[in-house]
């Protein structure tokens, strides 16, 4: 009758440290319960503000150059295109470290995320190194391509 005891308190002291060491079926389920979060986001946030916090201002497709040769590319139109994230991030957009004006002359087109610069009739004096700035809050990202005119020889 004394080997009882023991053999009684075994599990009591075993199955609390069980539950604490395995918390990973209540994570799978957590899992379950958001498709596609893949365990990223913090179980306890709600989405809304995770989003807030965590997207990163980015360009998701930079801006590349163009090469337009003279003669054929006079009275034609060149377009930089760059795609961002988030969408509520502002784009300005400057050439040769100069802030471009909306004009007849330079169109911006921002849909979402995407953005683009269109330089309609396109002349020698366009060429140039052209940036678009991505800003949200305090934060600043740029992408640079050149419009490259080619000279007939």
């Amino acid at each position: 009758s004394e080997a009882k005891p023991p053999k009684e308190e075994t599990p009591k002291g075993i199955s609390p440290v069980k539950a604490k060491k395995t918390p990973s079926p209540a994570d799978a389920e957590r899992r379950k319960l958001r498709p596609g979060s893949g365990g990223e986001k913090p179980p306890e946030e709600p989405p809304f503000t995770y989003q807030l916090k965590a997207v990163p201002l980015k360009f998701v497709k930079e801006m590349k150059d163009i090469v337009l040769k003279e003669a054929e590319s006079v009275g034609s139109s060149a377009i930089f295109e760059v795609l961002i994230s988030p969408s509520t991030a502002i784009t300005s957009w400057m050439k040769d470290g100069s802030n471009i004006r909306e004009s007849p002359k330079h169109k911006f087109i921002a849909d979402g995320k995407d953005r683009k610069l269109h330089i309609i009739d396109v002349q020698l004096s366009d060429a140039g190194e052209y940036t678009c700035v991505l800003r949200l809050g305090n934060k600043e990202k740029t992408s640079t391509a050149k419009l490259i005119v080619e000279g007939i020889t």
